[in-house]
């Protein structure tokens, strides 16, 4: 079949009606979350403090479909089904006989992928009667996605934002403010968990994982509040399926077959949800030589250097216990400009794909994933979001070692957000100010 278009868009008849649980066809079930005081298998009412029957029933169980409600496939029509492109002028520039296509999640309403999970949270949320919902955010993407999605369904919104992100990513707090959000720069002197981090480190950049202790607390004891987290858990990777099952719809479409899938991890949710719908016909036997890559920043490597085990989600010790690949919940990332991949695990389920052998994992320099984005810039003409470099750094890196072993092959990746938001990391990029860091000690290299 030939293959001249450089986009490849399905119509709104072929956007999925049903998410794909994985967790009905892993090999080896997930280790149940346990509660924090207990040590013990964490139940739905454990849980019931800060998310509504709903979700807590998506994050437990193994059904394998679960139906996308009518008004949330309403929502999802303002961006979605969202695009498929052929990055032909990359193909050339590396002079790879690989073809390199990316799913383009930049185009919606928040400019990344955390609306596909954010909006159905609040959804439910609203049908339960929650009337705030409480998060924290790294970067921003996560925050301004939340803040869209209560907005929609006229909720509040309240966000403990990673104070060096609050810092220098000044325009996604305005984009997040716009859309009715409160941002607060994490740690803060609103909650005990802020206020006890500020006291042991006063000089603290902050973190993932104590920004959600400062939103689990929030919510915790607020009434008519419950708290919305943007990856990491199973009913937010789960929501973002939708992404690989379009990807396999636009492949069908054009006759391609992908031989390499790249996303960036942070808590996993955008590369879960592009690539799981794929890992099932791993783990079915169907596409034996498929090559899935998780890619996470050389300042934060939760997978390549952490530990496979349970340890808590947040800085403080108020989140369940998760078996997952993690530095430690008290680990502090360097201050690399991919705040929303400075966070200390991984997601249990992206964790166990990795541990049973369908998912490999590597890690790659912040310069040089700028170097990437910039290539990728000149090629394709989007600035990338510095997580979603992590992508594009990858996929170029696949690409050449197909070339170097004179193979072709079909790379596919993930490019889950814009950069237009990122420009003050763009700009210590060409003045030359950007610098790798050591993740044990935090020191520039």
């Amino acid at each position: 079949m030939a293959r001249s278009n450089h986009a490849i868009h399905l119509s709104a008849a072929d956007m999925p009606t049903r998410w794909y649980n994985i967790q009905a066809d892993l090999p080896v079930p997930l280790d149940p979350p346990l509660h924090p005081a207990t040590r013990q298998p964490a139940t739905a009412a454990d849980m019931s403090a800060l998310f509504p029957d709903s979700l807590i029933e998506q994050e437990m169980t193994t059904q394998r479909w679960i139906d996308i409600p009518e008004d949330v496939l309403e929502a999802y029509s303002l961006w979605r089904p969202t695009p498929l492109f052929r990055a032909r002028a990359l193909e050339e520039r590396l002079g790879t006989p690989a073809r390199i296509y990316y799913k383009y999640e930049g185009v919606s309403p928040a400019g990344s992928h955390k609306p596909n999970t954010a909006i159905p949270q609040a959804w439910y949320n609203k049908q339960a009667g929650v009337k705030r919902l409480t998060t924290e955010t790294g970067a921003g993407q996560w925050g301004s996605a939340l803040s869209f999605a209560c907005n929609r369904y006229g909720m509040q919104c309240t966000i403990y934002m990673v104070r060096v992100s609050y810092e220098t990513k000044p325009y996604r707090r305005t984009m997040m403010e716009m859309w009715g959000g409160e941002v607060f720069p994490s740690p803060t002197d609103r909650t005990q968990a802020g206020r006890h981090v500020r006291e042991r480190m006063p000089d603290t950049l902050g973190s993932l994982g104590i920004a959600i202790s400062e939103a689990v607390e929030d919510a915790a004891t607020t009434p008519g509040t419950k708290y919305a987290l943007g990856s990491v858990l199973n009913h937010v990777l789960l929501h973002q399926t939708v992404i690989g099952l379009e990807t396999q719809k636009q492949l069908e479409q054009i006759g391609e077959k992908a031989d390499v899938l790249v996303g960036c991890v942070g808590g996993g949710s955008n590369f879960a949800g592009f690539t799981f719908p794929f890992v099932a016909d791993k783990i079915a036997g169907k596409a034996k030589d498929l090559r899935v890559v998780a890619v996470e920043p050389a300042a934060c490597p939760t997978i390549t250097k952490g530990r496979y085990e349970y340890d808590y989600g947040d800085t403080e010790g108020l989140t369940p216990l998760l078996k997952m690949h993690t530095l430690g919940h008290d680990f502090v990332p360097p201050a690399i400009h991919s705040g929303g991949l400075r966070y200390h695990g991984m997601g249990p389920l992206v964790s166990a794909v990795v541990e049973q052998g369908f998912v490999d994992a590597v890690s790659v320099k912040q310069v040089g994933v700028f170097d990437a984005c910039r290539i990728f810039l000149e090629t394709e003409g989007i600035l990338p979001a510095p997580e979603a470099g992590h992508a594009v750094r990858a996929a170029i890196d696949e690409a050449l070692r197909l070339k170097a072993e004179g193979r072709k092959g079909t790379v596919v990746f993930n490019l889950c957000g814009h950069g237009f938001l990122d420009l003050p990391a763009y700009q210590n990029y060409v003045a030359g100010k950007l610098t790798n860091f050591d993740f044990q000690t935090g020191a520039p290299e």
